[in-house]
């Protein structure tokens, strides 16, 4: 039994030390904000507001990825959205419907659960979504839509050299780059690749220990 309890020990303390490791150097859990209607509307249905995710900071995002940004008009607060277009790359938005130089992304309609629930920003009513899957970068990740009226303008813009697009995946209920502008490239350092748990704890076993794409 002493055995039994050294090896524990010895177990526990080698993994709390790669975790240190880790989160020095290559990743840190996060809680996406609770008190931000705008911006857990935006990242649904691939997060919601109160989830525990995971970021990964060594290798750098690259097209496709859903990355965490310091909100360029306020550097204590954060952005999140898509990677969708880097420099010299033209985006065009027009409606829900985007293109990059020209090119629609590819659609799936292959999501676990084809309508999803989030709370309307400016309403604050629960309003029902369409999910599908589209291939951005060759990452292919949920995307939800809407079937009301609202109003979304015309959008178009060449990005930057040196910058980023950030595209939310909710695409009736947006937060991007469309309001922030594009971001430094290299101000985006973390990739969202795992979710622990969601607001709702260990027993919302529909949204714990699942990959983010």
């Amino acid at each position: 039994m002493q055995r039994l309890n050294r090896y524990l020990a010895w177990t526990a303390l080698i993994a709390a030390a790669l975790v240190g490791v880790l989160r020095a150097t290559s990743l840190r859990w996060w809680q996406v904000p609770l008190n931000d209607p705008e911006l857990a509307a935006s990242i649904a249905p691939s997060l919601a507001g109160g989830d525990w995710i995971l970021l990964w900071n060594l290798t750098r995002p690259k097209l496709g990825d859903l990355v965490v940004c310091p909100d360029p008009d306020d550097p204590t607060n954060v952005v999140m959205g898509r990677i969708a277009a880097e420099a010299q790359s033209e985006v065009i938005i027009n409606g829900q419907e985007v293109t990059i130089n020209g090119a629609a992304p590819d659609i799936e309609y292959n999501c676990t659960e084809r309508m999803f629930s989030v709370t309307d920003p400016d309403s604050l009513q629960e309003v029902e979504l369409y999910c599908d899957m589209e291939s951005l970068g060759g990452n292919l990740h949920m995307r939800g839509y809407g079937t009301t009226k609202k109003a979304l303008r015309k959008y178009k813009k060449k990005v930057e050299s040196g910058r980023i697009f950030l595209l939310s995946d909710n695409r009736l209920h947006p937060f991007d780059s469309r309001h922030f502008g594009t971001l430094d490239r290299h101000s985006c350092r973390e990739r969202v690749f795992f979710r622990l748990v969601s607001k709702d704890g260990f027993f919302d076993a529909a949204s714990r220990f699942s990959a983010v794409r």
